[in-house]
């Protein structure tokens, strides 16, 4: 199974990581709004900087599924 970061709803709600019950992304239109490198410059600078690499991969190929 592929285990995507779990962040804490109690602490940011409106975070871009959060999934609903079918583990589906909320806000997935907030990665496809994004350019390449402005993405991997989010994943490894930014707000992915803490996920592991495992995470990483799996958010992203499930970010870009049926694009």
């Amino acid at each position: 199974m592929t285990q995507f970061c779990q962040p804490d709803l109690d602490q940011d709600i409106d975070n871009p990581f959060i999934r609903d019950s079918a583990d589906k992304l909320v806000r997935r239109s907030y990665w496809l709004d994004m350019n390449d490198r402005t993405l991997v410059m989010a994943m490894a600078n930014g707000i992915g900087a803490n996920l592991t690499n495992d995470e990483k991969r799996a958010h992203l190929s499930d970010s870009a599924e049926n694009i």
